[in-house]
């Protein structure tokens, strides 16, 4: 696909996938913020080391402004403000700037997704909640890939009918003597998708498989969702979810991590004081499938981002058109 075809592309996957993923899940989209204040503990620290975009503006006196790393604690706060009721939620476009970022063929500064969240009952905070609702997400991505090659004969699809659930613990069992990203190369290519489960905690090896918050997604309730590209010849990691903490798991997740501190902070206050709905949710990076299902071999080929040099290089130098 040349750059124009590639955009008119661009716009049917994010509509179609729109619809099908939206109605499947019951969301409704909204409006969500780009800057967050900082003493609100609303931002997302993902791993806690990435370094936060943040400034003062000169009509908001002593207050500290970031720019969001993702809305997983907003979208929260949001479903109880506007009302939702158990069984639906919402869905945003979500933009962000990630500084520290390692940038390569699949990671940007700029990150766009689909951030999502919807309420659930106390008694569905279990694993088959939240392999129900992975399902409907991968039926909906499934869709999309069978719709563009209706369109677009030259995009064959490659992914398996049904997706392969695996837990952390399980994948290390298997593949003992592999790091976790072997791990998720070896099992990802042998099935094609997968949703590897129970992420951030620390396995039975001492190590943990990967890197999280310990104040959004309950780690034993939570997970990735990895495809295999025959085109790169790796995993790529297409959506991050989970069940959300409840005061039980905040105070155990935070106690593990060395965080306590944070319970004085409004939104983990709204957590520990039950004051917040249950609730699933995650993000679905918007470029990361574009590239997937466009058979892109770098993610700037579907978004305009910032490239250091040495990109620019390889990438022209391999006929790669960066937007």
């Amino acid at each position: 696909m040349n750059v124009l075809h590639t955009q008119v592309a661009i716009n049917e996957m994010k509509h179609y996938f729109e619809d099908k993923f939206s109605k499947s899940l019951r969301l409704l989209k909204v409006l969500a913020p780009l800057l967050v204040q900082t003493d609100e503990g609303i931002n997302d620290d993902l791993n806690g080391y990435e370094r936060v975009l943040s400034f003062d503006a000169a009509d908001i006196k002593n207050k500290n402004i970031e720019v969001v790393q993702s809305l997983a604690k907003w979208k929260r706060v949001a479903l109880g403000n506007y009302g939702f009721s158990k069984g639906t939620g919402l869905y945003t476009d979500m933009h962000a700037i990630r500084r520290d970022e390692k940038l390569d063929n699949l990671h940007s500064i700029y990150v766009d997704q689909w951030d999502w969240e919807k309420i659930i009952s106390k008694e569905e905070r279990d694993l088959n909640t939240l392999k129900r609702e992975v399902r409907k997400i991968y039926q909906a991505i499934k869709s999309t890939e069978l719709h563009l090659y209706d369109l677009h004969s030259e995009l064959t699809p490659v992914l398996p009918n049904q997706i392969f659930f695996i837990t952390s613990q399980e994948l290390e069992d298997m593949y003992p003597y592999n790091t976790t990203k072997e791990r998720e190369y070896i099992i990802s290519k042998k099935h094609g998708a997968v949703f590897v489960m129970q992420i951030g905690g620390v396995l039975r090896s001492g190590e943990g498989h990967d890197g999280r918050s310990p104040d959004y997604d309950d780690w034993t309730l939570n997970g990735d969702m990895l495809f295999w590209s025959p085109l790169l010849n790796t995993a790529v990691e297409i959506s991050s979810m989970g069940i959300r903490v409840d005061e039980k798991a905040l105070l155990k997740q935070l106690k593990s991590s060395f965080h306590e501190d944070r319970k004085s902070l409004p939104y983990h206050r709204a957590v520990l004081e039950r004051k917040l709905p249950q609730t699933i949710g995650g993000g679905i990076g918007q470029s990361r499938l574009c590239m997937f299902l466009l058979k892109k071999a770098h993610i700037g080929e579907v978004q305009a981002s910032v490239w250091n040099d040495q990109i620019i290089k390889e990438c022209k130098e391999q006929n790669i058109v960066l937007l």
